[in-house]
């Protein structure tokens, strides 16, 4: 059997067909877009029209590569960039464009939230999160109070993938994993928190679906665009999820002591987890998953940023930038690099910048600035997996994913600095993959056939076990000492006013 697998960002979509049989992608399609230009600074916005449409293309392409093959789907999954809000009329049209995730126009709204519930110990008490201005609830109470008519007009709110989901059956639900990263879901019970709907407005309960469970269909493909895409049958449409839920099921992360890290432009870690993960600190993200369980997770902002722009201070490609950091010592002789050139999100510092730290001049060279720019950002990262270690979270195998997996060096860096074996997955579709794994998984059920999620799972997001790192032994010594060094002088600078 075959299944689609949407992954719907914020600069493009891309679909998958997935053979369940074999494992094999046999049909693909990717389509760009961008964000509307023109608005004031930190608002981010998209017109959820842009993501039907590529989603629409998309599928079209994948059917059209299948050739006879196509009546084979029986199932579609989506992943969609997480915290989206979209607010439909009474007649289930989008009364303005999406706020994104990455918009931070929101900011005086958190503030009102903290305000009203305690600060950030409040909130988490309440829910489980702090409320940050990526997050949904920010962006209604932000609706509200500078577009009141839309606010007033609104008669449903969606997530993008739940939009979609809509948009492909007709059906409006929301699943706990994408819903637990709005700001008014308390992630332990799994239920709406009433105090936040209500500091928004009252009406609001009755606007956004109830959360259900991540296992369970949205519904059947709608029959007009059934036979639009020349399918003879409706292939059952999953629950779907938020990027980084239908990220840990396409890396196979379904298992305690599993964590998948990301090393994009910026970085995520997240692990499965079968139980609430709470951090009063607020550092680690409470999120549910989408296998019904759970997801601590935490970001930073500067992974391949740190490393592409050493790269370009020295005029270096890819290859060159390997060698030299190959051909410096671990450590960087002393040369420390703190890689806040975005601000950063964990340790929550979002005015930092970078800093070069321990130069001499024995010691200043372009191969140990480039060293010390990996290490500073996986430095980074290992401080949130220690916090990970402080909540209970033991990793046991990192499941490395991102452009800087594809280095050897990095992917032995990361071992040695998270101090746990790394190693990459066959596939590197990821969020696309999880939703076509999810799809299957939804369709043997529906159809009673045997295959769960997890078993799907460890058949088709396998490892490559010829990109697996283990730790060595001294270099991991080194750099659990860098990484106190490292985490002091962020936590001197930032208490100086320096950071």
């Amino acid at each position: 059997m075959l299944t689609l697998g949407i992954d719907s960002g914020t600069q493009s979509t891309k679909a998958i067909v997935l053979d369940c049989a074999t494992g094999a992608i046999v049909a693909q399609a990717h389509q760009a877009y961008g964000m509307i230009a023109g608005l004031p600074a930190g608002h981010l916005e998209q017109d959820p029209q842009v993501w039907i449409d590529a989603v629409d293309a998309t599928i079209r392409q994948c059917i059209a590569q299948l050739g006879s093959r196509k009546d084979e789907i029986v199932g579609i999954g989506v992943s969609g960039q997480q915290h989206g809000c979209v607010v439909l009329d009474e007649n289930d049209r989008s009364l303005r464009p999406a706020k994104l995730w990455c918009d931070t126009s929101t900011t005086a709204q958190c503030e009102q939230f903290a305000a009203k519930f305690g600060g950030a110990k409040g909130l988490i008490a309440l829910t489980g999160n702090a409320i940050l201005p990526g997050y949904t609830a920010p962006k209604l109470l932000w609706l509200k109070q500078n577009e009141p008519a839309h606010f007033d007009a609104i008669r449903t709110v969606l997530l993008p993938h739940d939009y979609l989901n809509f948009w492909l059956t007709g059906e409006k639900k929301m699943e706990y994993g994408d819903a637990s990263g709005t700001g008014w879901m308390d992630v332990r019970t799994r239920q709406w928190c009433e105090p936040i709907l209500n500091f928004i407005d009252p009406a609001l309960r009755d606007r956004i679906p109830q959360p259900g469970s991540s296992r369970l269909a949205n519904g059947l493909l709608r029959d007009d665009l059934r036979k639009a895409w020349g399918l003879a049958q409706s292939p059952v449409v999953s629950a779907g999820g938020g990027d980084n839920m239908m990220g840990a099921i396409g890396t196979g992360n379904l298992n305690p002591g599993c964590v998948t890290a990301s090393l994009g432009t910026s970085g995520t870690l997240y692990s499965y987890s079968e139980t609430p993960v709470i951090d009063p600190q607020g550092e680690i993200a409470a999120f549910c998953d989408s296998t019904d369980a759970w997801l601590p997770l935490v970001c930073t902002m500067n992974v391949t940023v740190a490393t592409e722009q050493a790269r370009a201070l020295f005029g270096w490609d890819v290859a060159t930038l390997n060698r030299e950091i190959a051909n410096a010592q671990p450590g960087a002789d002393g040369v420390l690099f703190l890689p806040y050139l975005n601000g950063e999100r964990t340790p929550n510092l979002p005015n930092a910048t970078g800093v070069y730290h321990g130069l001499t001049p024995h010691n200043m060279t372009a191969a140990n600035l480039a060293r010390a720019a990996m290490e500073g950002a996986t430095l980074g990262l290992a401080y949130g997996l220690n916090r990970f270690r402080e909540l209970g979270v033991e990793p046991s195998e990192i499941r490395l994913t991102g452009g800087g997996s594809k280095s050897p060096l990095w992917r032995q860096l990361c071992a040695d600095i998270f101090g746990v074996p790394t190693v990459c997955l066959t596939s590197a579709e990821g969020a696309a993959l999880g939703a076509a794994i999810q799809a299957a998984a939804t369709a043997n059920t529906v159809q009673n056939r045997p295959g769960t999620l997890r078993e799907l799972a460890a058949k088709l997001a396998s490892v490559d076990e010829s990109t697996r790192a283990t730790p060595d032994a001294a270099a991991q010594s080194l750099y659990a000492e860098l990484l106190v060094r490292h985490t002091g002088l962020t936590r001197k600078l930032h208490a100086a006013g320096e950071l």
